[in-house]
């Protein structure tokens, strides 16, 4: 019990120091100039929440979990009813008691077998159909949403983005979970395909739908161009070219203001329309507009619900032409040579082409993606392809599970959904963001689904 108490004790005292300068204090710019508001009952409360989840946690682990579970449950209802400093601390004393229940109940479930004799019943269900089921499901679910009652402005704002980042990552997980090449400057791809379809709709008239194959060939050809000479690196080598070139297509459009208006950005990029009628209240023809050629009231959300279904047809096109991918014989190679290079090489296989297959694929879909995005915004400037963009995507396809396309939903809802989940709690929401991130990378080291289908199995023999 002492060793517990002096574990519990010391764990919040290094967590409260650190916390001191993140969450105690706030900077405030005030008319007597900048200001510091110290907030330590906060930083106080959040240090005792923590020794007390490390004792009761050590406490499940030395076998006391059949008391632990009744009385973290009853501690976490107990919660809503006391004051806390902040809303934040109490939600997060709230979720704490409730996992400590539930991790002091399945300890004692697996204790007593019972999950054991549970799987015994079960049927064996093979992971491929219940990844096909799962796939059904959050299909259905995202087809509905828009005319369900959680689809609000907002909601479907955050829905476009997070899709737009699936497929996004979707392409990314070509060259980094099935060929193995670690991109970091994958933005500068979607960075291409969005000023392409923005030039070419200003300066040539074309609409979406003409220019986007154009955006995503402009990526390949890049990708291609510069792929061609650098594919012959390898591991770290690799990365820091992508790197730089992620960073080169930035300057290059802050500082080539003839043609793409440098940090000004391009503003009034044209929308995409639905076979040529417009979503506009005052559009030159009535019968040109969506609504007026469908005899219905302008709905500003009428729009944002054509975007919704316009990047989840990409996602989806994206994400089985990925899948298809992976069982061909190109795909196959790509995993051969994600595992050992050397040896795939002596079979002779064509390294380049291989490999420059994978990396022009990837930056086709980038392509495509940033086209979306540009008609989406209707603005974009170089601020908005950073390397940031490349780390989150990245990350993405780490989190789910490198290669794995449905790991890959899960993490984008996760990385991209989350922040905006906790927004209400303000200064504490990248907190609370950061604690997630350590919880996946404690309870699924290897990614949210890091076991994967095999592309092909051998015959059962007798």
């Amino acid at each position: 019990m002492n060793t517990r108490i002096k574990d519990a004790f010391f764990t919040a005292l290094i967590a409260g120091v650190l916390a001191l300068p993140l969450a105690g204090a706030r900077t405030i710019d005030g008319a007597e100039g900048l200001t510091v508001e110290w907030h330590l009952v906060d930083v106080g409360v959040a240090a005792l929440l923590i020794f007390l989840g490390r004792l009761l946690l050590g406490l499940i682990a030395d076998g006391k979990a059949k008391w632990i579970a009744p009385l973290a449950f009853v501690a976490g209802i107990v919660a809503a009813y006391l004051p806390f400093p902040s809303q934040f601390l109490k939600s997060v004393a709230m979720l704490g008691a409730f996992v400590l229940a539930a991790r002091a109940a399945f300890t004692l479930l697996r204790r007593a077998d019972i999950f054991n004799a549970m799987l015994v019943k079960l049927p064996h269900r093979p992971l491929a159909k219940n990844l096909a089921v799962i796939s059904a499901i959050l299909i259905l679910f995202t087809l509905v949403f828009p005319f369900t009652p959680l689809a609000s402005r907002y909601a479907l704002d955050v829905a476009i983005m997070v899709m737009t980042y699936i497929m996004l990552a979707w392409g990314l997980n070509i060259t980094v979970g099935y060929a193995g090449l670690l991109d970091l400057g994958y933005a500068g791809f979607y960075a291409l395909g969005a000023y392409s379809y923005a030039l070419l709709a200003q300066n040539f008239g074309l609409s979406f739908w003409e220019a986007l194959p154009i955006s995503g060939g402009i990526a390949a050809l890049a990708a291609f161009l510069l792929g061609f000479p650098v594919l012959r690196l390898r591991g770290d080598y690799f990365a820091i070219v992508t790197l730089g070139f992620g960073e080169i297509v930035r300057l290059v459009l802050i500082n080539w203001t003839k043609l793409t208006n440098g940090p000004n950005g391009i503003s009034g990029i044209p929308r995409p329309t639905f076979v040529g009628l417009e979503f506009a209240r005052d559009a030159a023809e009535s019968r040109k507009s969506f609504h007026g050629f469908f005899s219905l009231e302008f709905d500003p959300l009428q729009r944002v619900i054509f975007l919704y279904y316009l990047i989840l047809l990409l996602a989806l096109l994206v994400g089985w032409f990925s899948a298809k991918l992976r069982r061909l014989p190109i795909g196959r190679a790509w995993e051969a040579f994600r595992e050992d290079e050397v040896a795939c090489a002596a079979l002779g296989i064509n390294r380049s082409r291989v490999k420059l297959a994978a990396y022009a694929l990837g930056a086709t879909v980038a392509g495509l993606a940033g086209a979306f995005f540009a008609t989406r915004q209707g603005f974009i400037s170089p601020e908005s392809f950073t390397f940031t963009e490349s780390a989150t995507m990245l990350a993405i396809v780490i989190l789910g599970g490198i290669g794995h396309p449905l790991g890959i939903v899960f993490a984008a809802v996760f990385i991209v959904g989350m922040p905006e989940l906790f927004r209400d709690l303000e200064q504490y929401r990248m907190l609370a963001f950061g604690a997630g991130m350590v919880l996946i990378m404690l309870w699924r080291p290897g990614g949210m689904m890091a076991v994967r289908e095999p592309t092909v199995k051998l015959p059962k023999t007798a």
